[in-house]
């Protein structure tokens, strides 16, 4: 089986999210637990900042957060502009992307797009994301039917 190269960025970037100093918090049990975990009590709420989704950060890590984000969407970014064809990286991207969003059960490719940022606009700039989502989706219907 070949590797999944957009998985293999998914799993390193995922790995330095991961590490990053930062909690979710949706209950103050969690926000207590998240605080202690930054080395913070319940009184430095002024030190943190709030994120996405229900996340937190100390102010100072913030702009390293930033950093981090933006880096990784451009290596994704960078991928996709290295595959001329669609059917190396963006498809990998896009086959990843349509089997975790349920794809084969849905046939709606929306949601895809929309955990990748990938407007129509994108799309048609370039006509590689066209080829290789096509791919895909048929590869998913296959997965379905044929185990």
């Amino acid at each position: 089986m070949s590797t999944n190269q957009y998985q293999e960025m998914r799993n390193r970037q995922q790995a330095e999210i991961n590490a990053f100093p930062m909690f979710f918090a949706f209950n103050k049990q969690q926000f207590a637990e998240g605080m202690r975990t930054l080395g913070l009590s319940l009184s430095d709420t002024c030190q943190i900042c709030s994120i996405f989704g229900g996340g937190y950060c100390r102010k100072s890590d913030a702009a390293k957060l930033d950093e981090m984000l933006a880096r990784h969407r451009k290596e994704l970014e960078d991928a996709i502009s290295s595959d001329k064809t669609g059917k190396g990286f963006i498809f990998d991207m896009f086959l990843q992307e349509l089997e975790n969003h349920e794809y084969s059960y849905t046939g709606d490719v929306q949601e895809a797009l929309d955990a990748l940022g990938i407007t129509p606009q994108y799309m048609e700039a370039m006509p590689q994301l066209m080829t290789g989502l096509s791919l895909a989706c048929n590869k998913a219907m296959q997965h379905d039917c044929f185990g």
